[in-house]
């Protein structure tokens, strides 16, 4: 009866909040009751309890065991044309297929998911936002960023309507992720900083810790290499997850401190840490479609620490790894892991060709960020090997890319390889050229904060002085960081005192 619905939509509902605070036996027993009882739910709620239990599963990283069951409940929403229910199991099976790395069977899902989602209306999605948090994620890892983008766009857009706070934090966060990939880094931040308030204040350690790891990904771009707010902002995230359980989330935020860890030169502490959240050399703790990401950051600090062996087993890993799951960006990484193993035995062309393929890898799915990342890498080794006129090349439009994304990293990466791109003269800027133009690009906000910044002025007293946030303030400073060209604060307060002494210096008006 009526009675006996509301009460299983109560259970579900529970079992939803209990797996979103990263209590997943709670979760599990809940709805195993449920699902159990007699006599039992309708058969619409039934496949809505069903596809939340494989969600939890999903979670604690043990989608395999439930793959059937979800399959089941796919089938058994399509013969009801129960069409939420379908959309629920659909994009469920994308993400999670997407995530075990079986690229054919998530991508004619997502399909799928796409078309149920885009024939709804919003209001049919007010309900539940969570199908288009699934059929996102499922879009990011499959390497479709403008679809992933349109989704999270809508998603948010419902979310913030209903005041589905714990879905607008998920929406956001893998738009950003979107704009890192893309190479739009400060809107990737913006969108990271207002998916780790509403994270904060929801208070679910695994989803913080995890939403933390990321924004601190995109902080390492968005900054110099060294910079200690990087590190520590990581060491935020993986703290926030700890003696917490082996699941996605948490497996996420300890692994994600590797890349931070070795952006601050500790190479053996980066590989410590990968090779203890991964549960091995082989990583089969980690998700397995990002395998190839976290076995180039392996390769990299293996290679640091002298370790040469260990870093020619992961870059064959990676390979492996990539082959299978046969995606741009999974390919990318395994050949950036190649070409550094190459570049480590004294191979420049051969490390050039597996850089340069890397960063053609990521212009095909529009991974602008890689790209530039993989051209930089290519650009002194193929200059090493002789080609210059193609070394000069790759430089410049790598150095062009990271410019217009605020890409600092990679600007900096860019401009400590030569002081003149590799056989060109068009090159990084050197501080003999007017800074006039550079400045004049900035808003009047960021002209300010810039000048603050000459003035030795540190993020947060700039904040307090300005009675503005520390990340408006960064956010401002990244801006400043972009528009003008530079890769430091160093190089942005010398900008800025360049152009003062120059007015100092001009003759008066006549």
């Amino acid at each position: 009866g009526d009675g006996d619905a509301l009460r299983t939509t109560a259970v579900l509902q529970c079992a939803v909040v209990e797996r979103q605070l990263g209590r997943y036996a709670e979760a599990d027993a809940l709805l195993r009751r449920e699902l159990d009882r007699r006599p039992g739910p309708s058969p619409s709620q039934r496949i809505a309890l069903v596809v939340e239990w494989c969600c939890r599963a999903q979670f604690v990283a043990r989608f395999p065991e439930v793959r059937e069951e979800l399959a089941g409940a796919l089938a058994d929403a399509r013969a009801l044309g129960d069409g939420l229910g379908e959309l629920g199991a659909v994009t469920l099976a994308a993400m999670s297929e997407a995530y075990e790395g079986d690229t054919a069977a998530a991508r004619e899902l997502a399909r799928a998911a796409a078309g149920l989602a885009d024939a709804l209306t919003d209001r049919d999605l007010m309900g539940q936002c969570e199908p288009l948090v699934r059929l996102s994620w499922a879009e990011v890892l499959l390497d479709a960023y403008a679809d992933a983008e349109r989704h999270t766009v809508r998603g948010a857009d419902v979310a913030r309507r209903t005041g589905r706070l714990y879905m607008l934090s998920q929406l956001l966060l893998c738009r950003a992720y979107v704009h890192f990939l893309t190479c739009r880094v400060t809107s990737a931040l913006e969108l990271a900083d207002e998916a780790a308030t509403i994270a904060r204040a929801l208070g679910s350690g695994e989803f913080l810790g995890c939403t933390l790891a990321i924004r601190a990904l995109f902080l390492g771009q968005a900054r110099p290499p060294g910079d200690p707010e990087v590190l520590a902002a990581a060491e935020e995230a993986a703290a926030a997850v700890e003696g917490s359980s082996d699941s996605w989330w948490s497996t996420l935020a300890r692994s994600l401190l590797a890349f931070a860890v070795l952006g601050a030169g500790d190479a053996h502490r980066a590989r410590d840490v990968l090779l203890d959240a991964g549960g091995g050399r082989d990583l089969p703790r980690l998700q397995p479609s990002l395998a190839t990401e976290y076995l180039e950051v392996l390769t990299a600090a293996s290679l640091a620490v002298g370790e040469t062996a260990e870093a020619e087993y992961a870059a064959e890993r990676a390979a492996k790894e990539a082959a299978h799951i046969d995606l741009p960006t999974r390919r990318a990484a395994a050949l950036r892991a190649q070409g550094r193993v190459e570049a480590h035995h004294g191979n420049p062309a051969a490390a050039a060709r597996a850089f340069a393929e890397a960063a053609q890898e990521s212009a095909r799915c529009g991974a602008t960020l890689r790209e530039a990342q993989g051209l930089l890498l290519a650009a002194p080794f193929a200059r090493e090997a002789g080609e210059r006129d193609r070394a000069a090349d790759m430089w410049r439009r790598a150095r062009r890319l990271a410019a217009e994304g605020g890409a600092v990293q990679l600007l900096d990466l860019a401009d400590r390889q030569d002081r003149e791109p590799p056989g060109g003269s068009a090159g990084p800027w050197t501080g003999t050229a007017d800074p006039g133009p550079a400045l004049a690009r900035l808003t009047a906000r960021e002209r300010e904060i810039a000048e603050l910044v000459a003035e030795g002025l540190t993020n947060q007293a700039i904040a307090s002085r300005l009675f503005l946030s520390p990340r408006t303030v960064e956010s401002h400073v990244a801006r400043a960081y972009r528009k003008t060209g530079v890769p430091s604060r160093a190089a942005l307060a010398t900008l800025v005192a360049r152009h003062a002494d120059a007015r100092r210096a001009a003759p008066p008006p006549p």
